[in-house]
């Protein structure tokens, strides 16, 4: 099986950057689709970014242009590179891995605020 473990998140200003990482173990990273999600209080879990085995991307509306989303396979690990960050950015970011089967992080906060 997979655990995933995210990092990366905390408080950060308007327009500040953070980069979160998820890593990975117990499997072949290298054989997941790898997504981030994230959940705002009162909101639907969306989907932010996703990167396939090949290595291609894919963002929502709300984040292109602002996040950048890569793999190292070499070190199991996801990242999601996020700038201009915006208080609507707000929320738990999830890590999820996909093969035959899913599997999630628990999640990391991160707070957009003045």
């Amino acid at each position: 099986q997979v655990q995933l473990v995210e990092s990366g998140g905390g408080l950060v200003q308007p327009g500040g950057s953070l980069r979160l990482s998820c890593a990975a173990s117990g499997s072949i990273f290298s054989s997941y689709h790898m997504a981030w999600y994230r959940q705002a209080p009162g909101k639907q879990r969306e989907l932010v970014a996703v990167i396939t085995r090949g290595g291609s991307t894919n963002y929502a509306d709300s984040v292109k242009g602002r996040f950048t989303i890569a793999r190292d396979n070499a070190k199991n690990t996801v990242y999601l590179q996020m700038n201009g960050l915006k208080p609507e950015d707000t929320a738990v970011y999830y890590c999820k891995a996909s093969a035959s089967y899913t599997y999630w992080g628990q999640g990391t906060q991160v707070t957009v605020s003045s």
